[in-house]
């Protein structure tokens, strides 16, 4: 059996636990045993019972100040534990370094089998939001490395994430494993449901629709975009926000504050991924400016349905964007910005032929990208194996 862990699992919907879902998904669809292990989360019966794979989930308690985000408490969850001992693993994949990751280890130890990591998250700005110690971040920080460390295999989702592993700490080899996309959707439908989605929020033909889909907290740099449309906010746009986090009671408030309440829409967490479909299809321009994300899985599904993206010169996600080509970059300058969507609101031929060329450069179908992942477990246990004979 190939097993999938990590911290989150939908209905806790971020890139990271889209990717878990995904691996589990199409491993599955391959014809290959797999099932997922995670901490529990609520409203999850309905997301748990509809998986063609197993999922085991162990007990855990909100995270303060994290909301939707669970600490899980394995060791205290008997009933888990029982069933992990009857699992037999062939090898494990720990998406994440924390409780999560730290079973996957355990069980690759006592079962004498390879674990995969893959390094998906800045975890030094988590830290540092948290804990007001560098001393304390730093030590958290060698802790996550030394369990890279103990990987058999580490991947990353992109090259330009290397800079951030290295400056962590660690010295290893690491492999790209790019992520795949969900929403690969033929031009014809694409732009179908296009029509139909405009048509039903009621845009005109003179406003552009911005989109951002994420967490709503300040590490995304959401200030940023916050600042720049107050300043073009005489223009016909309107932003949609699909999302939630700690700091959607301050963006409320900004927005109130500034009278943008008919330009920008928040519209919370969207779990249905059609109806989301349908929202980055409808857009013109997809916003996110964020430094903290090392692959932007959201910017990769937005090029999908052929929306180009707005995103922060010199971050790790930008490394996919050739500038005017299939995405735009802009400075951590809010006039930057400004000018830079006004103009782009003024260009729509630009948008549309940056859309077509963000989909044919920037959205690789999961399924295509489990072929590869595949082949490389097959791999690495046939190098395990080789090197651990007794």
């Amino acid at each position: 059996m190939i097993g999938i862990f990590n911290d989150n699992f939908p209905p806790i919907l971020d890139g990271v636990a889209l990717t878990a879902q995904n691996y589990a998904y199409w491993l599955h669809q391959k014809g290959k045993e797999v099932c997922v292990v995670t901490p529990y989360a609520p409203d999850s019966e309905e997301v748990i019972n509809a998986a063609p794979y197993p999922v085991y989930r162990y007990t855990s308690i909100p995270i303060p100040m994290r909301k939707p985000y669970r600490l899980g408490l394995p060791y205290m969850d008997w009933g888990f534990l029982a069933q992990k001992r009857k699992l037999t693993f062939e090898i494990v994949h720990a998406h994440c370094p924390f409780t999560s990751g730290r079973i996957a280890r355990r069980i690759a130890h006592k079962q004498h089998i390879p674990m995969v990591a893959t390094f998906h998250s800045k975890y030094r700005q988590d830290f540092e939001r948290a804990v007001h110690s560098k001393f304390i971040v730093d030590l958290a920080i060698k802790d996550i490395m030394a369990f890279y460390e103990s990987a058999d295999e580490v991947w990353i989702p992109q090259a330009s994430v290397e800079d951030t592993i290295r400056e962590y700490g660690y010295k290893g080899r690491v492999e790209v494993v790019e992520n795949g996309n969900d929403f690969v959707t033929p031009e014809s439908q694409i732009l179908q449901i296009r029509d139909d989605m405009r048509k039903q929020l009621g845009l005109n033909g003179n406003e552009t629709m911005l989109l951002y889909v994420g967490q709503h907290i300040w590490e995304k740099n959401i200030q940023l975009t916050l600042d720049a449309l107050k300043k073009i906010k005489e223009l016909p746009y309107r932003l949609y926000m699909i999302g939630t986090g700690y700091a959607e009671g301050l963006i409320r408030e900004f927005i109130h504050k500034e009278g943008l309440e008919q330009k920008i829409i928040m519209l919370g967490m969207i779990n249905d991924r059609e109806a989301l479909r349908r929202y980055y299809a409808a857009s013109d321009l997809f916003l996110f400016p964020s430094a903290y994300d090392t692959f932007g899985l959201v910017v990769h599904e937005a090029a999908a349905l052929q929306t180009p993206s707005v995103l922060l010169a010199h971050s790790t996600i930008a490394d996919d964007i050739e500038e005017n080509r299939n995405g735009f970059l802009t400075e951590n300058d809010p006039d930057v910005y400004a000018r830079l969507i006004q103009h782009l609101m003024e260009n729509k031929e630009l948008l549309r032929q940056a859309g077509i060329n963000a989909s044919r450069t920037m959205a690789r179908s999961w399924e295509d990208i489990v072929d590869e992942i595949t082949e490389r477990y097959t791999e690495i246990i046939k190098r395990y194996n080789s090197t651990h004979q007794p």
